[in-house]
């Protein structure tokens, strides 16, 4: 099951937000889209100084929240992949 898809499984009533880090791709004003893990996203980047294509970000209720450093963002999404592989 793709990781993204688990964010979606209801756990006891509510939904998971799992932080995968997204690295934006365009960016229109304060709308954007990331890209992670093989799927985009449209999000919003109102929270982010000056925000970058290019830049990692953690995205929650479909608003960038942190701008993440490159080599934390790579490792991160490293370990997503990993839970992926071991999820099958």
């Amino acid at each position: 099951m793709p990781i993204f898809e688990l964010a979606a499984l209801p756990q006891k009533g509510f939904l998971m937000c799992l932080a995968i880090p997204l690295k934006l791709i365009s960016i229109d004003g304060v709308n954007a889209v990331g890209e992670s893990l093989g799927m985009q996203r449209k999000l919003r980047v109102d929270f982010i100084p000056e925000p970058k294509v290019g830049d990692y970000v953690i995205v929650h209720a479909g608003f960038a929240i942190e701008r993440l450093p490159e080599a934390q963002a790579l490792e991160d999404i490293e370990a997503w992949e990993d839970v992926q592989d071991a999820l099958g």
